[in-house]
């Protein structure tokens, strides 16, 4: 393997890092590298906990491509014992534990949507079942005695539960010495987490320390906010950017970032230059669009970017109909003589919130049906099948029984 020069790696790797423990250690053991043509292990952990990742979930991933396209080897450590253990994290909505079942099947479907970043083909993939799953009840005593509930509290969010008189359940504790055992099994080199995981990978480094191996890199990716600007991007606060989802779902959500993430989401979650994406940031839609088109041409490819791009102007510009339109039917009890009222028909498919707000909006002009505008609130459909549209980028299809 013939790796770069150790400084240009560095260079490649910063890269929206929020902590690097420590840079120096990182550029010798790339040096070393380099010199013994040996890839750095470095290790990522996936508790598999749900089905599905959106685009925060591979901020991390991106990171491990990086180390992939420089030579490392990558690990992929599926966290097939962890996963059980619930919620490490103190968050008020408790992540429940997960059976065997749950956990495997989760995670055949994460593996899947992993490959949309990395060469799955060139990875290792271990799970740390095959370790925790063999240990007895004496082990995990035996683990637990390596660290200090005073170094347990250094924890940040340890620390404020515990002075504001929160509960600390004991597997919490555990938690973290379980993540930082993985480190010794796998004699990593270096370990890539959530910017909110930096007390787990340092136990990683003690732990490796007191095993009479070299402390890993730490290397901390920052959260991601969603849609909304404020929230972290979670798929139960509708805020999220799914990594299956269709390239003009894609495209859509990402026209709606907001304008002060422009610059993070470029950074995190593209290789667009920073010079290039600095340059379009004083007009953020044609930032909007270089963004989209990157990251739908990174999952989907530059066809489908293209297609994406083509039906995101004919529904915004154009007043087009999206391809995917919901379809809803009226039933028997929705007609009036055979007919469907128009803020009814609009309530029905979505696009009112009630028959009166269907009402306000056709006296508003903002309704078209099969692209013809309607003002009269009186108006009714006869049987058949329809476009209606609410603006620009709403629309769904209702069909009306004869």
């Amino acid at each position: 393997m013939n790796f770069l020069p150790a400084e240009e790696q560095l260079a490649i790797l910063e890269r929206g890092v929020v902590d690097l423990v420590d840079r120096n250690d990182l550029l010798q053991r790339l040096q070393q590298s380099r010199d013994e043509n040996r890839p750095l292990r470095v290790k990522f952990g996936i508790d598999p906990s749900s089905p599905d990742i959106h685009l925060g979930h591979t901020v991390p991933l991106r990171k491990l491509r990086d180390f992939q396209r420089l030579g490392h080897r990558v690990i992929v450590l599926w966290g097939t014992a962890t996963a059980m253990v619930g919620d490490p994290t103190g968050r008020n909505k408790t992540r429940p534990a997960l059976t065997r079942d749950d956990v495997e099947a989760n995670k055949q479907t994460y593996r899947a949507q992993v490959g949309a970043v990395l060469d799955v083909d060139n990875l290792e993939e271990r799970e740390n079942g095959e370790w925790f799953h063999r240990q007895t009840f004496m082990d995990c005593v035996a683990l637990a005695s390596r660290y200090t509930v005073a170094r347990m509290l250094e924890r940040d969010d340890f620390t404020k539960r515990h002075k504001a008189g929160q509960p600390i359940s004991v597997h919490e504790f555990l938690y973290p010495l379980l993540q930082g055992w993985d480190s010794v099994e796998l004699q990593c080199d270096v370990e890539i987490g959530g910017s909110e995981q930096l007390f787990n990978l340092l136990v990683g480094r003690d732990l490796q320390g007191q095993a009479g191996q070299k402390p890993q890199v730490c290397m901390t990716m920052p959260v991601i906010e969603g849609l909304d600007g404020v929230q972290k991007m979670s798929k139960s606060l509708g805020n999220y950017i799914g990594v299956a989802e269709a390239p003009s779902a894609q495209f859509g959500k990402l026209m709606k970032v907001p304008n002060e993430l422009l610059a993070k989401y470029f950074t995190l979650l593209t290789e667009v230059p920073a010079a290039r994406y600095e340059a379009l940031l004083g007009n953020p839609l044609e930032a909007k669009f270089a963004l989209a088109d990157a990251i739908v041409g990174d999952f989907h490819g530059a066809e489908a970017a293209a297609a994406a791009r083509a039906e995101y102007d004919r529904v915004h510009k154009e007043g087009g109909v999206p391809d995917d339109v919901p379809e809803f039917t009226a039933s028997a009890e929705d007609l009036k003589d055979g007919r469907l009222w128009l803020p009814a028909a609009l309530k029905l498919g979505n696009l009112a919130s009630s028959t009166s707000d269907g009402r306000r909006l056709v006296q508003g002009g903002g309704v078209r049906i099969d692209g013809e505008v309607q003002k009269d609130p009186k108006f009714a459909l006869a049987p058949g099948r329809y476009v209606l549209q609410v603006g620009k980028a709403k629309a769904a299809r209702v069909v009306v029984p004869g």
